[in-house]
């Protein structure tokens, strides 16, 4: 089997435009292979430059090395309700730098002129304000610090030229994570009085953009990777498995759809003046989805999102709660929503991803009032209904919760919340117990006692799980 690298594969030479904060599968699987498409293309001429996010990675570094920076990209879905696979060699990477071992190399690469862009994915813990963090330091502490002092740098060397300026995209899995980057670089600037000036010039000739980003990437894949290699021909140690499917949503100024025109090549790339809407949107499908799935069908029997799909009961169940709940709640065209839904949908069926339910249940107490209560709320204030399915959700949620369901199921959860549901169990009187968890302001960010007739549906479906079994009261509410 052949190695990977700049003797058996011819690798283009690329100026180093984008500086990538984060050496991770998804960003590898992510960006950097829709930069390469594009490159491709002839649309863009832009080189990577990746910069790993934490001092002990060497070992990672030494593997990029060796393989010059080259690595695949394997994904397999569903499109149009056909399998796909496309396997892709990522030749846009031109080097590798760990800013704790080697600062100088780190300096070098984001003070060049031809620099443009910057890209990370930190993690949600990567975009914090750290106090007193030393903007001196080599690098400093904590993102926000690193990225301070790399524009004041920059500023510095350009002499505050506008044109200098940097477009920079997050993609941490976090709400306004530019926007949040912004306020904490233009704090830190403050902190350390580095001149009205500069602050002007981050404000005015950076651009931070708010982003949301999806696609399923389980990573390097050690189970089949010996096949893997084989199929490819090499042997690839920084091989990325992904799913096909993939959206990534920016929002903020409109001249990053000049700089990274992806969408003019048939990626999903979505350019808008502001993502909240389309977070929103995407929350409520996809992720309310999962949640509400998660209960339903880890109490049928089901381990995976294919496995769940697969069962009919479960199928109906989800699609009937994002058709008649969750989608007209929304207030958008109904047409154009069911059309992004069905994308969303199809990607349940991929059999070559294993999602397991057990996982997307981390957390399932907040993550049901973030993503299926407004739906509830929703459907209450502006049709005048109860969201039955919806509703159905967080019943199957309580029971699974309770230690009183079918199935063997330990929540990782907050603890004082899922000890106070399991100790308030009172059998001989359900409305009781689910009144009392509704109202709990400990559990809540507000009280779900607040939706006349919720409370009643939520009991009702409580007690036909625990009396009938899952599969009885799941296939009961869907004939009601």
């Amino acid at each position: 089997m052949r190695p990977l690298n700049k003797t058996t594969v011819q690798k283009p030479q690329y100026p180093t435009k984008v500086l990538q904060f984060g050496s991770g599968n998804f960003l590898r699987a992510f960006v950097d292979w829709m930069i390469d498409k594009a490159n491709d293309e002839g649309l863009l001429n832009h080189g990577i430059a990746i910069v790993q996010a934490t001092p002990g990675s060497v070992k990672s570094k030494e593997v990029f090395e060796k393989q010059d920076c080259l690595y695949h990209v394997y994904l397999e879905g569903i499109k149009d309700k056909q399998p796909i696979k496309e396997v892709s060699l990522i030749k846009s990477i031109t080097d590798i730098v760990n800013p704790y071992t080697d600062y100088k190399k780190y300096e070098e690469l984001f003070l060049r002129d031809e620099l443009e862009i910057i890209v990370s994915n930190t993690t949600e813990a990567g975009i914090r304000y750290e106090e007193g963090d030393d903007l001196n330091a080599a690098p400093p502490k904590s993102f926000p610090a690193q990225i301070t002092a790399l524009l004041y740098k920059r500023y510095q060397k350009f002499n505050g030229a506008r044109h200098k300026g940097l477009s920079i995209l997050c993609c941490e899995l976090i709400e306004d994570n530019g926007s949040t980057l912004r306020e904490y670089v233009i704090r830190h600037a403050q902190d350390n009085n580095l001149g009205s000036d500069f602050i002007e010039w981050v404000a005015n000739a950076n651009y931070f953009y708010d982003t949301l980003v999806d696609r399923i990437v389980p990573g390097f894949p050690k189970a089949n990777i010996e096949e893997i290699k084989a199929e490819i021909g090499f042997d690839d140690n920084l091989l990325v498995k992904g799913e096909y499917f993939h959206v990534w949503a920016i929002g903020g100024d409109s001249s990053i759809r000049q700089k990274l025109p992806l969408d003019q090549i048939g990626l999903n790339v979505l350019f808008m003046d502001d993502i909240r809407p389309f977070r929103s949107k995407k929350v409520r499908v996809l992720n309310g989805a999962h949640t509400a799935m998660v209960p339903v069908g880890l109490q049928m029997g089901v381990e995976t999102v294919k496995e769940a799909f697969d069962n009919t009961l479960v199928e109906q169940f989800i699609k009937r709660m994002v058709e008649e709940e969750v989608l007209p709640a929304i207030g958008e065209d109904l047409e154009e929503l069911r059309a992004f839904a069905d994308k969303i949908l199809e990607r349940f069926y991929n059999p070559y991803l294993k999602h397991y339910l057990k996982d997307i249940a981390l957390n399932s107490l907040s993550k049901w009032e973030t993503r299926n209560w407004p739906t509830i709320v929703d459907n209450y204030t502006k049709r005048g209904k109860i969201a039955s399915f919806t509703a159905f959700s967080f019943a199957a949620l309580l029971v699974m919760y309770s230690g009183k369901s079918e199935i063997a199921f330990e929540p990782r959860d907050v603890q004082d919340a899922v000890s106070l549901i399991q100790s308030t169990f009172d059998c001989n009187n359900i409305s009781g117990w689910v009144s009392k968890i509704l109202r709990d302001a400990s559990i809540w960010r507000e009280k779900l006692n607040t939706i006349p007739g919720f409370e009643e549906e939520v009991t009702r479906g409580v007690e036909a799980i625990l009396n009938n079994g899952m599969k009885q009261a799941l296939s009961q509410w869907l004939q009601d």
